[in-house]
């Protein structure tokens, strides 16, 4: 296979599991699939990041999305 071709699989699964995450958080459902929508959350949330409060922005996301990681892990693993 070549260079291109793998690269190009690699760059479609990223996308694939980015979109599965904006549907495991229930934001498709929570905007009626409303692109602008999400779309200006999404902004929103780069504004954020960029701003001075970005580090914080960043470290509280990142800690309420592990815990929900951790969670469905085990809600899985204990079936």
């Amino acid at each position: 296979m070549r260079t291109w071709q793998i690269e190009r699989r690699q760059r479609t699964r990223h996308l694939i599991e980015l979109g599965g995450l904006v549907v495991k958080a229930g934001i498709v459902d929570l905007t009626n699939d409303d692109r602008a929508i999400i779309y200006g959350a999404l902004l929103w949330i780069a504004a954020k990041l960029q701003s001075d409060e970005g580090e914080h922005a960043r470290n509280l996301w990142n800690a309420k999305g592990k815990l929900a990681f951790a969670s469905e892990w085990h809600e899985d693993k204990m079936g």
